[in-house]
């Protein structure tokens, strides 16, 4: 089905050879695209400038409030902000509509687009106006993926976007790049997020394609639509790579065409020769419908697999639940087979990844002239635009599936991270959305509640609700319909024009920013000191750590333009106690800069001079950043005083920037886990603004720690591997925003 080389290869005459040297990286699509949006002379170091930027309402206010704080005057690329996070405003009073109106008055003032809240989720939006072969876009969103049109487009935590308005660019050493090749064409009742999650599953684990970008291409790509090859493309965020593009052909052309914009097509395939670091081979004829179990989309297996092994997997997701949710009674799901049939609670069709028209469609006629039952099981479908929308109200889909029971919502990311359909306690929900990580769903497992997120396809979503909620694959149905290579849909922007405020290169410079109550401007950092202090004040040994167990998605982003307010849920899912343990550290830091002969500071500091060493603190995990862009999971740590994260490894690349972004030291060490770091353990980091200054990327520290009656201190070595001088001079600086400031 899927097989994974990670020893380089070139492209000979549509085989793949063994590479013996890195030649021939000059005739990938990918290297086109970066070459042309570098403005470095060192090929191996890229200074990308991009052609547009997308942000949804979690994120575009702390972005906007960076670059205006750092001197920016105007937008100076196309920047689109979408309101399709916070659609509801249904948690926090007026703050989440307060949001929608900052972000038309900033469109205005600054020259931007605004998309109003349930008009568009971010990348459907992107895809229908902006994606186009050759183009580069960069997204303060992890699935900004529109590779199937050809773009290179990349998710990033705010800051790298806040970049972008200051005229700076994308720094970053020059990716890998992995062919994935595609031979065959999906059987029916196979949708796209089988595809994708066998991809995930053959990929996450091993970090076979991390930080890089995929190429899709080969004989396969012909047999699928445009709405197919988005549906995997969006899901490849999931596998950490850095970002993906798929060659181009008739099916791009006549869709962009239909979306008003066949000028922009352009042929894109690899040249002959191309050199590849890696190939992975997707044989889409072999691929089964999938279900990734949760909590990751990576738990993937056929669902014939699951039917066959129920019981044991069930078993170990119930293992899992108690173990990294902390939930030790909870129903268990093996309870849900009855009479040797797996029950569903709930049915999800929804966002970028699930909302398109073709899933849409092939759900509406495989419910067509059927019911989803009057017991438990329920069905919401979310399309994933009002163009797409309107195409399916008119062709009498959406009809079928209000029919079939149904409920039609509007363009709305919310079920694919908790902030709308939360299912019930102990419920058990399928979802064709991007993500199944624990509290994905919006349950609170520190309130005693729990409910799971399992990923499938629209196709097998829709088969299970014709089923009643016994779990079902579409191709158990008998003449389930095939899905087109041709299949395209027509494209009326009607609601756009009544709606969207279209103001790129009109900038306003005499609009007001209207501010609401909750909006709030980043707290001041300071400059990295001299030495530091540390205290750990989270100590997580999971295998991967998630940006939703930093800082929970759901009903916490009405929170995201209050940085003060937002900071006190961090780690509230993982570590209660964290908010507090790092508020005292900082308190005591603060009492330092006041005062620092105060006796707290003195007994603090342990004897180190209080006018040379900072005291903070630090979270320790085995593998943090897994997931979404999110810059909060690093910026509310910074703002409760935070100074470094201590990892073995950086889950992605977005995280770890945003850990530098604001002002954080992003440490590596071996062996954690040995070395049994505890919240309260402190670590003394002698001259570390000297090494800053300088080029080392190794420091000897001191680990502090009571022991049996008696303090005792470990040296331990911490690195920093593959700072840039810049990173360096933002870490010094306190945070991207004073590094701006001050230059």
């Amino acid at each position: 089905m899927i097989t994974v080389q990670t020893t380089p290869v070139r492209l000979d005459r549509g085989r793949f050879v063994p590479a013996q040297v890195p030649q021939g990286r000059e005739g990938t699509m990918a290297h086109a695209i970066l070459m042309a949006h570098n403005t470095s002379a060192d090929p191996g170091r890229l200074s990308i400038r991009f052609d547009a930027m997308a942000s949804h309402d979690i994120t575009y206010v702390g972005i906007i409030q960076t670059a205006r704080a750092s001197g920016m005057r105007e937008f100076p690329l196309p920047y689109v902000l979408t309101n399709c996070h916070n659609s509801l405003c249904a948690v926090g009073g007026t703050i989440n509509e307060d949001d929608h109106v900052f972000g038309l008055s900033a469109a205005k003032k600054y020259g931007g687009e605004f998309v109003p809240a349930h008009q568009a989720v971010i990348h459907s939006y992107m895809r229908e106006r902006y994606a186009a072969p050759g183009k580069m876009i960069l997204g303060s969103d992890s699935h900004t993926r529109y590779g199937a049109y050809g773009t290179l487009a990349i998710g990033e935590g705010g800051p790298e976007l806040a970049r972008q308005l200051l005229k700076k660019t994308y720094d970053i050493a020059y990716p890998k790049i992995i062919a994935v090749y595609l031979t065959g064409a999906p059987r029916p009742g196979v949708g796209p997020q089988d595809v994708a999650l066998a991809l995930v599953g053959a990929t996450f684990k091993s970090g076979a394609v991390k930080n890089a970008v995929l190429e899709f291409f080969g004989p396969g790509v012909a047999n699928l639509s445009m709405d197919y090859r988005a549906g995997i493309d969006v899901m490849t965020t999931e596998t950490t790579c850095l970002s993906s593009v798929w060659q181009t052909d008739r099916q791009t052309k006549t869709a962009l065409t239909l979306l008003g914009r066949r000028d922009s097509c352009k042929e894109m395939a690899p040249a002959e020769g191309a050199y590849y670091d890696g190939l992975v081979t997707v044989e889409l004829d072999k691929v089964e419908p999938m279900i990734a179990l949760p909590f990751h989309p990576s738990n993937a297996y056929t669902i014939r697999e699951f039917k066959a092994n129920m019981a044991d997997l069930l078993h170990q997701v119930d293992v899992d639940a108690a173990e990294q949710l902390g939930v030790k009674n909870a129903p268990s799901l093996v309870k849900k087979i009855v009479d040797g049939q797996f029950l569903v609670d709930q049915g999800v069709i929804a966002g970028c990844s699930g909302g398109t028209y073709q899933n849409l469609k092939r759900a509406a006629e495989i419910l067509n002239g059927c019911s989803t039952g009057s017991g438990s099981f329920w069905l919401s479908c979310y399309p994933g635009s009002m163009p797409i929308n309107l195409e399916l109200t008119k062709n009498g889909c959406i009809a079928q599936l209000m029919a079939a029971g149904a409920s039609i919502r509007s363009c709305f990311c919310g079920p694919c991270f908790g902030a709308g359909d939360v299912p019930a306690n102990g419920a058990f929900s399928i979802r064709h959305s991007t993500r199944n990580f624990p509290n994905r769903e919006g349950s609170k497992p520190g309130d005693g509640q729990i409910s799971y997120v399992a990923l499938m396809d629209a196709r097998s979503i829709a088969a299970t609700a014709r089923m009643g909620g016994v779990l079902t694959g579409a191709d158990e149905l008998p003449g389930i319909p095939a899905d087109r290579a041709d299949e395209h849909w027509n494209y009326d922007d009607s609601a756009y024009k009544a709606r969207v405020y279209f103001g790129v290169g009109r900038p306003q410079p005499d609009a007001k920013l209207v501010f609401g109550p909750n909006i709030a401007d980043w707290p001041e950092q300071i400059p990295l000191p001299e030495n530091l202090l540390l205290t750990c004040c989270a100590a997580i040994y999971d295998p991967v750590t998630t940006t939703d167990e930093l800082i929970p998605s759901g009903e916490t982003s009405s929170y995201r333009s209050n940085p003060l307010r937002l900071a006190e849920f961090a780690l509230s899912r993982k570590d209660p106690q964290y908010v507090p343990r790092a508020k005292a550290v900082q308190a005591v830091e603060k009492l330092r800069r006041e005062n620092p002969a105060a006796p707290e500071v003195r007994q603090a500091l342990e004897g180190y001079d209080p006018a040379r060493t900072g005291l903070g603190s630090f979270v320790m995990a085995l593998k943090p950043g897994d997931g979404s862009a999110r810059e909060q999971a690093a910026s509310c740590q910074r703002v409760l005083g935070g100074c470094a994260n201590v990892a073995e490894e950086y889950a992605t690349k977005r995280y770890r920037s945003n850990v530098v972004n604001w002002g954080m030291l992003p440490f590596v060490a071996e062996n954690l886990e040995e070395l049994n770091l505890r919240p309260g353990d402190r670590v003394y980091l002698p001259g570390v603004r000297a090494l800053l200054e300088g080029d080392g990327d190794e420091l000897e520290v001191l680990l502090l720690r009571d022991g049996n009656g008696e303090k005792r201190q470990t040296p331990v070595t911490l690195r920093l591997p593959g700072l840039t001088r810049e990173e360096r001079d933002i870490i010094l600086a306190g945070c991207l925003i004073n590094y701006y400031t001050e230059g």
